[in-house]
């Protein structure tokens, strides 16, 4: 069992999950390092965004739907809704709902945490598709069109 854990990417799982708690503890232990209504216009729009591309994701993926980076040997490869726009749409709606929740707690550390999540999920992503390109024969080509998080850019 723990080395299916580790083989899918669970290591994967638990930084992000540390990361997460990091970004939320300090949301709430630091708050109020600065505010104002245009912050917290700020960090709704990010948080507005993270539901879209989460439930988005989600239900295009479907019952491929899985916390490990690594796909199950029996899912599909899933290239439609708005994964004709991005790649990651998950790690956007994360990477979006804790910038949106430092922002709108006002927290320099738990945005500062919240800015790790960038490299750390360029680097999740980066090998969750050289597994993806190992299992589907279709995805290098995938990966050509298609941006990683945000459309049309990156």
């Amino acid at each position: 069992m723990k080395s299916n854990f580790i083989q899918r990417g669970g290591l994967w799982v638990i930084f992000q999950g540390v990361l997460l708690g990091v970004v939320v503890l300090c949301g709430i232990w630091f708050r109020g390092t600065w505010n104002g209504p245009a912050f917290t216009l700020v960090g709704i729009f990010f948080l507005l965004v993270s539901a879209l591309c989460g439930v988005l994701g989600a239900a295009a993926l479907g019952r491929n739907l899985t916390p490990f980076p690594r796909p199950a040997p029996n899912s599909t490869f899933v290239c439609q809704g708005i994964y004709g726009l991005i790649r990651h749409p998950l790690y956007t709606a994360v990477f979006c709902a804790a910038m949106g929740w430092s922002i709108v707690w006002g927290s320099v550390p738990s945005l500062a945490a919240a800015l790790l999540l960038g490299p750390f999920f360029d680097r999740k992503a980066r090998q969750e598709e050289r597994w993806l390109r190992t299992q589907f024969s279709g995805y290098a080509d995938y990966e050509r069109r298609v941006r990683r998080f945000i459309p049309w850019v990156y």
